[in-house]
């Protein structure tokens, strides 16, 4: 009796060392490796490229190979909702962890003001940084911190019918290399224009100035004025400059001398480049390098007498354009980078779920993603690894355009790391609020150009003093 005794108290010690040991072991877990635990990122996406969408399936699937742990969500969005959705879930504090979105560093500087950001800089290996044009970088950092990576150099800026700007008898390569004043575009746009009696059957001009587009023809025309960014190097508020009175009455010269549609205000960007294929229009804006493409692949439905092509639609030889500058002032491309800023979901983020992050990331904007997006947009390649692998992509661009590319990618107005986030959110809200419903009450003639200026100045001493602003 004594010997089992024995042995059951033997047995009860062993039973509980092994209870304190699993124990131990249970509380040691926070510190495994946890790298290859599953884990899902999702990103929100827009059609970035004509095709982009259509490879979500293939680009979720090559992920996975990568990384058999990781599933990549992503959530297909229109140009046209991004901004909205992301608005509604970054104030719900459940955004994506990665959105695709135009012109970063401005977002980056208005999304930062909602503490969402997810900082990204010491979590991203230096193999995949040193994969970059360095330069593109810059753009997705702001102060200390780096938001994202970048997929292309953006060109934002106009194009137009190379027909119906030779019958004018503009010179349209001269402009490619040497540019135009607004005086000069003004004469130039009249010269395309068609009217029989008050019906015009085509304009000179016609820029989407309505929906996702409304602020675009604003924000351009007032880099190529002086204005690069919503702030001067001062952070003094650039758009109550007297040049940004110049730029509002150039624009409503342009509709009273009837080179523009006087529903300017409607016109969305679908709406555009129908008018553009249809002939109803000489110069388009905004214009992309890859709308020399959509208009190839118009034109081939053309000749193929496919019933998809758009309806009442003419050959198009797409001519990529600069903007006009005022006189004096240096010529600015719009665009600048766009690509994937990262966002957090609560005050802390797991270290391993930003390591999967960046992964995604990274693989979202280089390699065989980028150069298939990169390639469909008719854009450069900002990465060895796209380079490498776009190197036996054949891209159809006229040599003319390609050159026009070149030069303004040289052009881009540079990035704006020390605007900080209350600055941006204030000067966000003002173009919200004043600015934008302004311009779209000036194309419809409700206001005078220096009625809008002066409402856009009233605003900006509000919230910057007049200390703040430019004079």
């Amino acid at each position: 009796m004594k010997k089992l005794k024995r042995v059951l108290s033997a047995m009860l010690v062993i039973s509980m060392i092994a209870v304190l040991f699993i124990g131990c072991t249970k509380k040691a877990k926070p510190n495994e490796d946890t790298s290859n635990a599953a884990d899902t990122i999702t990103a929100m996406v827009p059609p970035i490229s004509p095709n982009f969408q259509k490879q979500i399936t293939d680009i979720q699937a090559s992920f996975k190979k990568k990384y058999p742990n990781l599933t990549l969500s992503m959530e297909a969005t229109s140009w046209e909702d991004l901004s909205q959705k992301l608005d509604v879930q970054v104030n719900a504090g459940t955004p994506p962890d990665i959105a695709f979105m135009g012109q970063v560093n401005g977002a980056i500087a208005k999304y930062l003001s909602t503490g969402m950001m997810l900082d990204i800089s010491k979590s991203v290996p230096k193999e995949f940084l040193d994969d970059f044009d360095s330069n593109t970088l810059a753009y997705l950092k702001n102060g200390n911190g780096m938001y994202g990576l970048p997929l292309y150099m953006a060109i934002q800026t106009i194009g137009g019918n190379k027909k119906f700007l030779e019958d004018a008898g503009i010179d349209w390569k001269n402009i490619q290399k040497n540019g135009w004043t607004f005086d000069e575009f003004r004469e130039m746009v009249k010269k395309g224009v068609v009217k029989s009696g008050d019906k015009t059957s085509r304009y000179g001009f016609v820029f989407a100035c309505n929906g996702v587009t409304a602020k675009d023809l604003l924000v351009m025309l007032a880099m190529n004025a002086g204005m690069p960014a919503d702030f001067d190097k001062d952070l003094k508020f650039a758009y109550t400059d007297p040049n940004f009175l110049k730029v509002l009455e150039f624009v409503r010269a342009l509709i009273d001398d009837g080179s523009m549609p006087k529903n300017s205000n409607t016109i969305n960007a679908g709406a555009r480049w129908n008018m553009m294929l249809t002939g109803q229009t000489m110069i388009t804006g905004k214009g992309m390098p890859v709308f020399e493409n959509s208009a190839k692949a118009n034109n081939a439905k053309l000749d193929a007498k496919d019933s998809s092509a758009v309806k009442g639609s003419i050959k198009v030889d797409y001519v990529q354009l600069p903007m006009p500058t005022l006189k004096g002032s240096p010529e600015v491309a719009g665009g600048g980078i766009d690509g994937y800023m990262t966002f957090k979901q609560g005050k802390e983020a797991k270290e391993q779920h930003v390591q999967n992050v960046v992964k995604a990331l990274y693989f979202l904007t280089s390699g065989d993603v980028a150069a298939k997006t990169n390639s469909d947009l008719f854009l450069a390649q900002i990465t060895k690894s796209g380079k490498e692998a776009a190197k036996n992509t054949k891209v159809d661009i006229d040599p003319d355009n390609l050159a026009m590319t070149t030069k303004l990618t040289g052009e881009v107005f540079e990035p704006r790391p020390d605007i900080t986030p209350e600055l941006a959110a204030k000067s966000t809200d003002i173009m919200t609020k004043v600015m934008v419903p302004k311009f779209q009450a000036l194309l419809a003639g409700e206001v005078t150009p220096q009625q809008m200026y002066d409402a856009v100045k009233a605003a900006a001493i509000t919230a910057f003093g007049q200390d703040g602003i430019r004079k």
